[in-house]
């Protein structure tokens, strides 16, 4: 008698970005924070990889993951910079609660491309429950972010560019259009 196949859920990006029972996103960490390593989901393959490796000193401020089902305008799923008390896992899904976006360009010799950030604060979480918006974060934190992503993108060959803060409409409706492209 053949070996039955299992269902198992291997490819998170067939995840829908939103759950339905309750409006949370369901954000997949590719990177936890507080690691050098930086992983993305190999769709080929089915598997997390290593992508690249941070100089020494230079870490991820936070866990940052995807909206699986969703392509941004740098031909990726969409970002999300998750709050969370713990790093997690690559691989990890965190129900979270959308909180606004950080809009971003990239730009690589004359080409710019747009490279949004969503923020989300993980729903089972202490440090950040109170964390309803954007805006009850500290600017310092808005401004390391920045730095952040400034040399991020520098160690690539590539300027990024802060364009702003929006809040949780405007999140929404990137994320309805990521849906969209996808």
């Amino acid at each position: 008698m053949g070996k039955k196949k299992s269902k198992s859920l291997i490819d998170p990006t067939r995840l829908e970005p939103v759950r339905t029972k309750d409006g949370l996103l369901q954000v997949i960490v590719e990177t936890p924070k507080g690691s050098r390593n930086k992983f993305s989901f190999d769709t080929e393959q089915e598997i997390f990889s290593l992508k690249k490796v941070l100089p020494a000193g230079m870490v991820f401020p936070y866990d940052f993951g995807f909206l699986p089902k969703t392509l941004a305008d740098d031909g990726d799923p969409i970002d999300v910079l998750l709050l969370m008390d713990e790093p997690a896992f690559p691989g990890v899904l965190v129900p979270s609660r959308l909180i606004g976006v950080i809009e971003g360009e990239q730009i690589d010799g004359k080409k710019r491309i747009r490279n949004d950030r969503l923020v989300a604060v993980a729903d089972a979480n202490h440090i950040y429950a109170m964390v309803r918006k954007l805006s009850d974060l500290p600017q310092q934190f808005l401004r390391e972010l920045e730095d952040f992503f400034v040399n991020y993108h520098q160690l690539q060959g590539k300027e990024y560019k802060l364009l702003g803060c929006k809040g949780i409409a405007e999140a929404e409706t990137l994320i309805k259009k990521a849906k969209k492209a996808a």
